[in-house]
């Protein structure tokens, strides 16, 4: 039996309409230093064909790609969590693009974004 590979459109299901998506878990682990998260519908869209094109270019691993990228997206806001309570901290086209332009452009760093 083959498996079908994801398409982007379930790539956005699984960040917004699983009980515990990783859109929901990133918005409670940094609600608790006091940063609100908010995603928009475009850069959910945009964060689904990053993990799309870099699962079709690279080693297709699924829903998995997702926790990577968003890793990858989020982790100077993570970092710098403590400094930022209070602040609300849009995800939205520019900012998945700003973030994740060379994951989406250079083949060779997307190959070890497991």
């Amino acid at each position: 039996m083959e498996l079908e590979s994801l398409s982007v459109q379930d790539f956005e299901a699984i960040l917004t309409q699983t009980h515990a998506s990783l859109v929901k878990q990133y918005q409670a682990l940094l609600a608790t230093e006091g940063v609100a998260l908010e995603f928009t519908p475009e850069g959910i869209t945009r964060l689904a064909h990053i993990a799309y094109d870099v699962n079709e270019r690279t080693e297709n691993i699924g829903a998995r790609r997702l926790s990577t990228v968003m890793e990858r997206l989020l982790d100077e806001v993570s970092f710098d969590a403590v400094n930022r309570a209070g602040q609300t901290v849009v995800i939205d086209a520019a900012y998945v693009n700003e973030r994740l332009q060379s994951l989406s452009q250079d083949e060779d760093l997307s190959r070890f974004i497991l």
